[in-house]
């Protein structure tokens, strides 16, 4: 039998305290028309990595609101990890290694197994709908009777330039899936069908142990029990040790900034998940770079810091940092700036999304650039604490835990009634024709009437795109 995963109970009312009405009371609509509905999410770790983040709170909301839904885990080797491991940054764009007879054998053996089990059990055949969730059970749907339920792929990594190796073998495991959601329209590739394609951006749980309020004292006390000094300045960077968010980068950057900073201190905060083999030879490169520097700090979940720590992390550091060079999303980037602490960021993937219109912090590309503006900011308070009080509010209107939901359960509401999500709206929404997210009316500030239709972007960044190429980008 697949793993089912253990959530608690939460109650969606109590994110009307910090949540737009513009998204609570639509969210309540749609839900009524879906109680009874019976949801399966089906992934690969139940801990370690956004993806789990993200379930763990949502499952129980789903079933808050009358949404019978459960959370499963696939199960397979250590080899067929390794493989998931090099076929997800393939789909990112690392090369384009083959994919072997033997790579194949094992994917496909694997996704037969887990096919298998879930189909004997007992719950199986009452699920409605099933979320599969990026590469590694992608193809478990080629090997079962789906029966009645309905079929979504959610893709959380940035594929808009896959090697194509790597894409081609994934295509024809998607084929049969109702709907695919992906993070960004700029992800999609272009062979897909796009009437089945939704554009849903991931969200965080404000009210988590990772996001809910923790007061000053509790920061310095926790932080100082694992060995930060908390009237020090300090930079972090909280992500999975994976070369994609560049963490050797980030400590050059930081040894350059100490040269002008010179009692900052540097906290490397990462997890270790199951699907993620490639972590442990990363963790090892970080240790070796940071060895015998006093001021450079390495925690990971293994060691004992949690989502209590992440939190007091966030909100204690001067200035977070986000050196990605891929990413799907990158959640830790609206959680730093949910706590009103501003951000350097690489300019990949979902995370100028999140820092729109300069809401939060710094986009940069290279290790000096990343340097500078960790130096800019550290020196200029006022500044920091403009750009972090204007990403607050950019997270609550866009990136908070409901918001996901009400896209979510518009999406399966719509497949139910026979419409594909190229179909769908939601009252009182409209879609940024240039990122795809979906932006509400009384919340959004940037629209453009052009040949008689209004269109209604989520920022003044999407809304310039566009004027640019309004042709090129549409939805």
């Amino acid at each position: 039998m697949l793993q089912t995963v253990d959530v608690g109970e939460l109650s969606v009312s109590a994110y009307r305290a910090v949540v737009p009405d513009q998204i609570m009371e639509p969210l309540a609509a749609v839900a009524r028309d879906l109680r009874g509905a019976r949801v399966l999410h089906l992934s690969a770790t139940p801990y370690g990595g956004g993806v789990s983040e993200l379930l763990r709170s949502a499952v129980p909301l789903y079933n808050d609101l009358g949404i019978e839904t459960t959370w499963k885990i696939i199960s397979g080797q250590p080899p067929f990890f390794t493989f998931t491991k090099k076929l997800h940054n393939a789909l990112q764009g690392a090369g384009d290694e083959p994919i072997t007879a033997a790579d194949r054998a094992l994917y496909e053996r694997t996704a037969a197994e887990n096919a298998a089990e879930l189909t004997a059990d007992p719950q199986f055949s009452g699920f409605d709908f099933v979320f599969v969730h990026d590469p590694q059970p992608s193809a478990v749907l080629s090997f079962v009777d789906r029966g009645a339920a309905s079929w979504i792929w959610r893709c959380h990594i940035d594929t808009s330039s896959p090697a194509p190796a790597a894409w081609d073998y994934l295509r024809p495991f998607l084929t049969p899936y109702d709907a695919t959601v992906f993070t960004m329209a700029q992800f999609v590739p272009p062979d897909l069908d796009r009437a089945r394609v939704d554009i849903i951006p991931p969200a965080i749980d404000p009210l988590s142990p990772k996001n809910m309020s923790l007061d000053d004292r509790t920061t310095r006390a926790v932080l100082n029990w694992i060995g930060i000094e908390p009237d020090r300045p300090l930079i972090t960077q909280v992500s999975r040790f994976d070369p994609w968010k560049d963490p050797l980068g980030v400590i050059e950057a930081f040894r350059i900034v100490r040269r002008t900073v010179p009692d900052i201190q540097l906290a490397l905060v990462g997890s270790m998940a199951l699907d993620d083999p490639e972590a442990w030879e990363v963790y090892r490169a970080i240790s070796a770079e940071s060895e015998g520097d006093p001021d450079i700090h390495l925690f990971t979940n293994l060691t004992g810091v949690g989502n209590i720590e992440v939190n007091a992390f966030q909100r204690r550091s001067t200035v977070m940092v986000q050196k990605s060079i891929r990413e799907g999303f990158g959640l830790v980037v609206s959680e730093a700036l949910w706590k009103g602490t501003p951000i350097v960021a690489g300019a990949a993937g979902g995370i100028p999304l999140q820092v729109a219109d300069d809401a939060g912090g710094v986009l940069v590309g290279s290790v000096e650039q990343c340097a500078d503006a960790l130096g800019a900011l550290l020196t200029d308070p006022a500044r920091a604490a403009a750009l972090g009080a204007a990403g607050h509010e950019r997270v609550r209107r866009h990136f908070l835990l409901p918001r996901l939901l009400l896209d979510e359960l518009t999406l399966i509401a719509g497949i139910g009634a026979g419409r594909v999500p190229a179909e769908l709206t939601t009252t009182g929404d409209h879609r940024d024709p240039v990122c795809g997210m979906t932006t509400y009316t009384a919340e959004s500030g940037h629209s453009t009437e052009l040949a008689g239709r209004t269109y209604r972007f989520c920022s003044r960044r999407c809304q310039e795109i566009f004027a640019r190429t309004p042709m090129g980008v549409p939805r």
